[in-house]
């Protein structure tokens, strides 16, 4: 992290879901879920100046810059939630892969939350920047949490958890996409195994943690050819591969130097934390 008294770079981490459960359909239409998250030290990059304006710019040419974009949606929040007319021209340096359930935006729009706070002088809690997060999407909470936790509800319940250390391979098919919007449209909570979450939870402090996404179902029925993408990474000798959040990317655990494979972008991540008073930081 680097800072003056009117920027400050950050480090917007990504998020892979070790275990996901899908409950019900809520009367709000959102979805209960019951997840474990951890941070990855595979993020993009944030630069924040105090200005007259709030402007995005972006190395990525197809990301929207305009009033949808979180980012941007987080500044408003702040300024809503502060009273404060904060206003800043943001830099963005994607690398976290789009459509991939990985979080990027949730990310980016908490990032966005704690950059402008610093540059503020901190008139906001760390809690009370978690609860304004939720109100912009059901995983930005997490993203203020210390980087491990379990999260309930439509995810925006938080528990945090003790840091763990770890590592993966992010898989992400370069032709394959989807939106978390239809993954949820198609879900079917009904239809999925029986599975309690606190058992799956209890797993991980065991030598056979319970890896499994309830919507690997609803996605690999939108998109035909992810479960066969799924078989060729396990073919690569992976232990253990699983999607993460809707899709399209999976975490791949397992003794691997170099995966390599046509089509398909890999990760090599270890897990990260956000120790007290600051920021994520890469490995």
């Amino acid at each position: 992290m680097t800072r003056s008294s009117s920027m400050i770079e950050l480090f917007s981490p990504a998020k892979i879901n070790l275990f996901f459960r899908v409950l019900k359909k809520r009367q709000d239409h959102f979805h209960e879920i019951a997840s474990l998250y951890q941070t990855i030290d595979l993020g993009d990059n944030l630069q924040l100046a105090l200005s007259h304006e709030d402007r995005l710019f972006c190395d990525l040419p197809t990301l929207p810059l305009d009033s949808s974009n979180l980012i941007l949606k987080a500044a408003a929040l702040f300024r809503k939630k502060t009273g404060l007319p904060i206003f800043m021209h943001c830099q963005l340096t994607k690398r976290i892969p789009m459509q991939a359930g990985l979080g990027g935006g949730s990310s980016n729009a908490a990032t966005t939350l704690w950059g402008l706070n610093e540059l503020s002088g901190r008139p906001a809690t760390a809690k009370e920047l978690m609860i304004w997060g939720a109100e912009l999407g059901s995983d930005v909470a997490f993203f203020l949490s210390k980087g491990r936790a379990y999260c309930t509800g439509r995810g925006e319940i938080i528990k945090e958890l003790p840091f763990v250390e770890g590592s993966c391979w992010i898989a992400k098919p370069l032709h394959l996409a989807l939106t978390t919007a239809s993954v949820y449209t198609n879900c079917k909570p009904d239809l999925f195994p029986l599975r309690d979450p606190l058992e799956a939870l209890a797993s991980f402090a065991t030598q056979q943690p319970s890896y499994f996404n309830d919507l690997e179902i609803s996605s690999f029925e939108l998109c035909r050819d992810l479960s066969p993408f799924k078989q060729q990474l396990l073919s690569l000798g992976f232990h253990y591969v699983t999607m993460t959040g809707s899709g399209t990317a999976f975490f791949c655990i397992g003794d691997i130097i170099n995966p390599e494979s046509e089509k398909v972008q890999f990760f090599d991540t270890q897990f990260i934390r956000r120790r007290d008073n600051s920021w994520y930081r890469a490995c």
